[in-house]
């Protein structure tokens, strides 16, 4: 599926609105994060590194825009402990939250699976797959509080369909939609959360230089170009949207 056709959102279709964006620090997650901001949202940014957090946090401020919130995570490493703190502190300040951006991921090696480092299976898939599993389990109850949540994953081209030498990025974005697709089964008819997959297709990014380093960046699109349809699944324009894969 696609963005509607001409849509424009209202300048405050996220006014008063708390989402929690991963991997918030760069690239897709950073425009998300300020799109976000812009439409009046509380924005929660996680992510693992706290000099870029912290940029972005002053930059939002320095727009005008709702103060955000910091949580310096690494997604690769997150264990019982700092989950439930994850939710306590969100639970005290803002009392349920309306909406996530799974976006945190990385690449790894593109090499055949006869060759792939084990240690770095392993960290891919703890980045891509189980640390946004487990983060989403524990920060579902306070989705369950907002009157419409909205539960979104940013997957890839090889999402949908693996591609030979793209290992544990594969693997880990293909096992990511198929929770969303068991989410969006189990809370259809259970909550008013709404769960929706993204493959934004060939974006100016820095994993998307990595994983093609003789591309001209200038050649594909910015983060900028996909806010639209963040945006759109984000909001209550998209209350009727849900079990769904968007292509930007």
């Amino acid at each position: 599926m696609a963005l509607p056709v001409n849509y424009q959102p209202r300048s405050d279709l996220l006014a008063g609105k708390v989402i929690l964006v991963t991997g918030a620090g760069d690239g897709i997650g950073r425009a998300a994060s300020i799109a976000f901001a812009e439409h009046g949202a509380s924005v929660l940014l996680l992510g693992r590194t706290v000099s870029k957090l912290e940029q972005l946090f002053d930059d939002i401020l320095a727009a005008g825009l709702p103060e955000p919130g910091i949580i310096p995570v690494d997604m690769g490493k997150l264990g019982i402990k700092t989950l439930e703190e994850i939710a306590d502190v969100i639970a005290e300040r803002y009392t349920h939250l309306d909406g996530i951006l799974h976006n945190a991921a990385i690449l790894g090696d593109r090499i055949p699976v006869e060759h792939y480092d084990l240690a770095l299976w392993d960290q891919v898939m703890q980045v891509n797959f189980n640390g946004t599993v487990l983060l989403t389990r524990f920060l579902l109850p306070l989705m369950q509080q907002a009157n419409s949540a909205s539960l979104l994953f940013t997957s890839s081209t090889v999402g949908a369909t693996p591609r030979a030498y793209w290992g544990p990025y594969a693997v880990s974005k293909y096992a990511l939609e198929g929770f969303a697709k068991l989410l969006a089964e189990e809370l259809e008819n259970t909550s008013s959360i709404r769960v929706n997959v993204v493959n934004p297709g060939a974006t100016r990014t820095n994993m998307r230089h990595a994983a093609y380093p003789n591309e001209d960046p200038e050649s594909i699109k910015p983060p900028e170009d996909l806010m639209g349809l963040y945006v759109y699944l984000m909001g209550e324009d998209s209350l009727n949207e849900h079990g769904q894969r968007f292509t930007g």
